[in-house]
């Protein structure tokens, strides 16, 4: 079943949202200050490609000050927006039955779209380490 929700995802604009978030990574790894930032949009563009099958979890242990300070400022110049866009898109998602699980998707994408530093993406299926690194 997640292989064709994923499928319908990708057809539906999952490849479009993938390549905005690889672009924004490409722009962010080019200005060396921002790599992290590009870092994390590579993983995120990797998540909206193929969100179905995966969640989100801290990466463990106790918030780096590194990455705390870099999701604020994430937060400010892009987390927010971002955030918004996938609201927006969600809400026509969710005017047929089809389109459910695919505006839910697009809803579970906004926390890693807001704080990005400091998380990992993970299979849904089977166990992982609650340290993982």
């Amino acid at each position: 079943m997640n292989t064709l929700l994923n499928v319908i995802w990708l057809l539906f604009g999952g490849i479009w949202l993938a390549l905005g978030y690889f672009a924004a990574g490409i722009i962010c790894c080019l200005l060396i200050v921002t790599i992290p930032f590009g870092i994390a949009s590579f993983r995120i563009g990797a998540y909206a490609l193929w969100p179905f099958g995966q969640t989100v979890v801290n990466r463990g242990g106790p918030a780096s000050g590194f990455s705390m300070v870099g999701n604020i400022i994430w937060l400010l110049v892009a987390g927010i927006w971002i955030a918004i866009g996938h609201v927006l898109t969600a809400i026509p998602m969710f005017a047929s039955i089809i389109g459910i699980p695919l505006g839910i998707a697009n809803l579970k994408l906004i926390p890693v779209s807001l704080a990005p530093l400091g998380k990992v993406i993970v299979p849904s299926s089977g166990t992982y380490l609650p340290t993982y690194r």
